[in-house]
């Protein structure tokens, strides 16, 4: 079947816009002072000749996307020439389609070959979820300017009278599972998305808690330092706790130290990210335990834990259920594309933490396969500055999160984004611990960029 609407890219424009931040933030075993953001441009053209442009931001979380001991450097500089060859080849396909086709076909036929060629002429291979990064915002901008051709919220054109291809024609159910993916679209597992999102608050691993944490060398540039303040500044009621994943002592301390500050202050939800970096159940599971026992009320404002194994789920196949029979356990850096969440939930794993950042078509099959499957979804930060945060705000509104949205680039450098909070004040600082949709605009992911 093809369709008047489908489009193909025919022009890219590839930006690296370099962003310091104003405060270290801990990643695992690394700590980050500054991220490279790739924005592009992007031309698209229909079958009748009509043309729209859209544009797609994400950052390059080299830390986040490429865990290693090679020098950050050298893999931001490797992340940022990728992306030079996949402008090229994702504006020389002759493939009209909607967006989803689009998209989904490129990654199936020629980014694992392109990430192949990368690696050959390198010392180390570029792992396929930094490939996925450098690709994102080609697919965000691809949806956004489908939207903007059609004049419709991007969200609107995942149906029927625009696609050619089902729900079947790109994802598989579960073996064990009664669901036949047929006749069904992505709208149908969206939600009416919500004027207003409560806003998660990241807590790293350097982050002063209080007055008590301080060494007199912070920064005095007007924003907050201590958590005491965020808190009280932004009236934040979810905190997401970032823990070590390698030493329990420090770990289990820094869970009750926040706990303790958040109940004291009002603070109804929290949430422990391991990122990666434990080996064994055991691990989360003796802390799980002692907190329920010790502190149970922290423990009950724990909503789930997020990705503490290995994201690498065919290399390291760790069974996962004694932890997700304490809390629901959420898949991060592992959920690729939908098949990565078929095993985790093969594994024991209860959730997924859905990311623009691997591209808006594998968010959106991997949104609809989770849903399908009875997996709780929740949409986690890039620390998204820029036009990176609206597409992510917007996965968040439409997928339907247990609680809100991760967001936390006015934590880090909130000067970034000064042109785009002009316009989206809502966006940009949180309210009440909330953030507003409501100057969003009508068709594409509503960035409203002419007037940015």
């Amino acid at each position: 079947m093809t369709r008047l609407t489908d489009v193909r890219p025919i022009r890219s424009e590839l930006y690296f816009l370099p962003v310091a931040l104003r405060v270290p933030l801990k990643f695992g075993s690394e700590v980050t002072t500054s991220v490279t953001c790739a924005r592009v441009r992007l031309t698209v053209e229909d079958r009748t000749g009509r043309r729209a442009e859209g544009w797609g931001e994400t950052p390059l979380a080299v830390q986040w996307g490429w865990p290693s001991s090679l020098p950050y450097d050298h893999r931001n500089g490797r992340m940022q020439a990728f992306c030079k060859p996949l402008a090229t080849e994702w504006t020389n396909s002759q493939q009209y389609g909607h967006p989803m086709e689009v998209g989904y076909d490129f990654q199936r036929e020629r980014l694992d070959s392109l990430i192949a060629e990368e690696s050959n002429s390198a010392s180390a291979s570029l792992p396929h979820l930094a490939g996925l990064i450098c690709l994102s915002p080609f697919d965000i901008a691809l949806h956004d300017a489908y939207g903007n051709l059609l004049g419709l919220n991007t969200y609107q054109s995942y149906r029927s009278e625009l696609m050619n291809r089902d729900l079947a024609g790109f994802i598989e159910p579960a073996a064990d599972a009664n669901i036949n993916f047929a006749c069904q679209y992505p709208d149908q597992y969206l939600v009416a998305p919500p004027r207003t999102l409560p806003a998660w608050h990241l807590v790293g691993g350097l982050d002063p808690l209080e007055a008590g944490d301080l060494t007199g060398q912070e920064l005095h540039d007007g924003y907050p330092v201590t958590l005491v303040e965020w808190i009280a500044s932004d009236g934040l009621t979810c905190l997401k706790i970032k823990l070590r994943g390698n030493d329990s002592a420090w770990d289990y301390d820094r869970i009750v130290r926040v706990g303790r500050l958040a109940i004291s202050r009002g603070v109804r939800h929290l949430t422990a990210d391991f990122n990666c970096t434990v080996s064994e159940p055991a691990y989360v599971n003796e802390i799980l335990d002692r907190l329920h026992c010790e502190h149970a009320d922290i423990d009950a404002r724990l909503l789930y834990v997020e990705q503490p194994f290995p994201y690498d789920l065919d290399a390291k196949p760790i069974d996962v259920h004694s932890v997700s029979a304490r809390k629901p356990l959420f898949l991060d850096e592992s959920a690729h594309d939908w098949r990565y969440v078929r095993r985790g939930r093969e594994l024991g794993w209860s959730g997924v933490a859905l990311k623009t950042c691997k591209t808006q078509t594998g968010a959106i099959l991997s949104l609809c396969w989770a849903k399908a499957h009875g997996m709780p979804l929740m949409v986690q930060d890039l620390t998204n500055p820029m036009l990176a945060q609206i597409p992510h705000v917007q996965l968040a509104a439409h997928a339907g999160t247990i609680m809100g949205v991760e967001t936390n680039s006015m934590q880090y450098y909130p000067e970034a984004s000064r042109p785009e909070a002009a316009v989206h004040p809502g966006l940009y600082r949180r309210q009440n611990g909330m953030l507003d949709r409501s100057t969003l605009g009508h068709s594409g992911f509503g960035y409203r960029a002419n007037e940015i």
